[in-house]
């Protein structure tokens, strides 16, 4: 098959999650574990860091693997979804995989994939958990994709778990509370394997707690050993922040190539992985972990999180799309000085938006779109329900075509946000440019 065929067979004959919602979801390992075991366990052959929650756990996967990198060591990052290509999901050292390895993989396990029948995800996972292991690399650094628990990626066990922020999100899958969900994150949780949890949140504590004790790993709350603040307030337009980091490690005037005051949430738990890490034995000097924060897109190709685009106007895109992930982006945009703010807005129809419409300002000009997948709300049908919310813009349909028009509106003291799906973002050209 050529690549594009390849890519055809993965998407089209076993529908994905990510681009067509429940009918791609499977519970359970017993597909992953068999396509492991037929290919020989390859994820016994790599250590590794799993990291799960609902938010800023692509953020704190790519700042490890940044700092790694930054360190000396060969490091596989896998991660999704993938933006624009596919094989953005898995790199090495920052390098995404190389299409003619999907293409000769697929060939070489199709069989397989006949006889067990598995998901996109379950074949991407084994794909990755393959490459890694032939690649021979030091460390990968693994996102969850779903929950936790009965993702796929959880065949590992890794040197170190890390756990995120929990807030509301697919809880037609995890569960309609905030300890539910926890409960599903909380599965990663491995016999004697040390855990980080980034932030404490005492509706969530308990959760992580017993599941710790009850399997014997060495837990930590990061953000209760490691105090993150900023050194000083960045320009409105700022892409980095300054921040000081004291208590279990002191380091003065951090620089953190990722905008967003959310950001900041993630830090104590990346520094928390990073001491467990050097306690086994790996060696991360204070210059690597600086080099990785400032570096990190350029080290991991990370793109889509606070990301402006331009200036004058000020564009600004995030894919943050569940409720806590848009009450942070609400609030930054509370804090730009501007005269206009210019809303572009997608989402996808297995969620229910009207939380996400009850928090977005009504004093925005918004301009509705849909991404160009299957999955996405129709632009039509979410502006009705924006404007149940008191929210007032117009249709656009495809998402360059409101770009466009929120461009052209836009005075150069305005500000335009792109957002409310990490599908939308994904069609900025401009994120791609080197």
């Amino acid at each position: 098959m050529t690549y594009a065929e390849t890519l055809a067979f993965l998407y089209d004959q076993l529908p994905m999650f990510q681009r067509v919602g429940m009918a791609g979801f499977k519970k359970g390992l017993g597909n992953t574990e068999a396509l492991a075991a037929a290919m020989g366990h390859p994820e016994r052959r790599f250590r590794a860091v799993h990291v799960a929650g609902t938010n800023g756990k692509g953020s704190s996967s790519n700042l490890l693997a940044a700092v790694l990198q930054a360190a000396g060591y060969k490091v596989g990052l896998y991660t999704s979804p993938h933006l624009r290509e596919f094989t953005e999901r898995i790199k090495i050292n920052g390098q995404d995989l190389a299409p003619e390895y999907l293409v000769a993989w697929v060939e070489r396990w199709r069989p397989l994939f006949g006889q067990v029948q598995p998901s996109f995800f379950e074949m991407c996972v084994a794909l990755a958990y393959s490459y890694f292991a032939e690649q021979q690399v030091d460390i990968a650094v693994v996102e969850v994709g779903l929950g936790g628990r009965l993702d796929s990626t959880n065949i590992i066990t890794p040197l170190v778990s890390l756990i995120t922020n929990i807030s509301y999100d697919h809880q037609n899958l995890l569960g309609d509370t905030l300890p539910e969900i926890a409960g599903e994150k909380a599965g990663i949780i491995k016999h004697q394997v040390p855990v980080v949890i980034s932030q404490t949140q005492p509706e969530v504590a308990a959760v992580f707690e017993q599941k710790a004790a009850s399997v014997q790993a060495p837990l930590l709350f990061a953000d209760q050993h490691y105090q993150v603040q900023m050194l000083r307030e960045p320009a409105p337009d700022a892409d980095t922040q300054q921040l000081q980091i004291s208590g279990a490690a002191e380091l003065a005037g951090l620089e953190l190539a990722l905008a967003g005051d959310y950001q900041r949430l993630n830090v104590a738990g990346v520094l928390a992985v990073l001491d467990e890490l050097r306690r086994q034995g790996f060696t991360i000097p204070e210059a690597a972990v600086r080099t990785g924060f400032r570096e990190v897109h350029r080290l991991t190709g990370f793109r889509g999180r606070w990301t402006i685009l331009s200036r004058r106007p000020l564009v600004v895109c995030d894919t943050g799309h569940n409720e806590a992930g848009i009450r942070f982006v609400v609030a930054q945009l509370a804090r730009l000085p501007r005269r206009q703010l210019h809303m572009v807005l997608g989402a996808v129809n297995d969620k229910d938006v009207s939380k996400m419409l009850s928090l977005l300002p009504p004093e925005a000009t918004y301009y509705f779109c849909q991404a160009n997948i299957p999955r996405a709300l129709p632009a039509t049908e979410l502006a009705a329900q924006a404007a149940r919310a008191g929210l007032r813009g117009e249709v656009y349909g495809p998402v360059p075509a409101a770009v466009a028009a929120a461009r052209a509106a836009a005075a150069p003291d305005d500000v335009v946000f792109i957002g409310g799906s990490t599908f939308v973002v994904a069609e900025m050209a401009e994120l791609y440019s080197e």
